[in-house]
């Protein structure tokens, strides 16, 4: 076991590195930092500066959601070079394997954790057609930002012109709500 002598004191790396992943990981769960501080016995300012001192960025917090989409991996990589932190984006394939290989309180259950995930976001882009994004909008209770790729019901895969979305997700970021058309 690696310990540092610091005075009088005998420090375990290992054990600051356990309660640094359990807060993130409280965090990360959407729990708020008073009641993370709370559970791990630690000060709701010491959980503050950590994450402060770790931000790589600030801003809004974005997720992308859509089907069917043709381009998946492409669109993938260029939202994560975006930042964007959340995607769930699916072939017309994929979107059809979810709904057949779950029973129907599996695909409720995977409904239900996707919208809960997609409340923690500050923006939520839908890729899809004019109905999914105005039932999206309805299950999260406010407005989502709707690049349409056609009207319901959609056959087959669409490919979402990547710079599009590009400069959509950067507008989005500066805060600059704008729905897209795909046409």
């Amino acid at each position: 076991m690696d310990l540092i002598r610091i005075g009088d004191k005998l420090i375990s790396p290992r054990k600051i590195n356990q309660t640094l992943k359990r807060i993130f990981a409280l965090r990360c769960q959407g729990l708020s930092q008073q009641e993370t501080a709370r559970r791990l016995g630690v000060d709701r300012t010491f959980i503050s500066r950590l994450e402060t001192l770790g931000e790589v960025r600030r801003g809004r917090r974005r997720a992308v959601v859509g089907f069917p989409v043709a381009n998946k991996d492409e669109l993938i990589t260029m939202l994560y070079q975006e930042g964007v932190e959340y995607t769930l984006i699916l072939t017309d394939a994929e979107r059809w394997e979810l709904v057949r290989n779950k029973n129907g309180l599996e695909l409720l259950n995977y409904v239900m954790e996707t919208v809960a995930r997609l409340r923690d976001f500050d923006v939520v882009i839908v890729i899809g057609s004019d109905y999914r994004i105005r039932v999206t909008e309805a299950l999260l209770g406010r407005e989502v930002t709707g690049f349409i790729i056609g009207t319901s019901p959609i056959q087959g895969d669409r490919v979402v012109d990547r710079e599009r979305m590009r400069s959509l997700v950067r507008q989005l970021s500066a805060g600059t709500d704008k729905e897209m058309e795909l046409r």
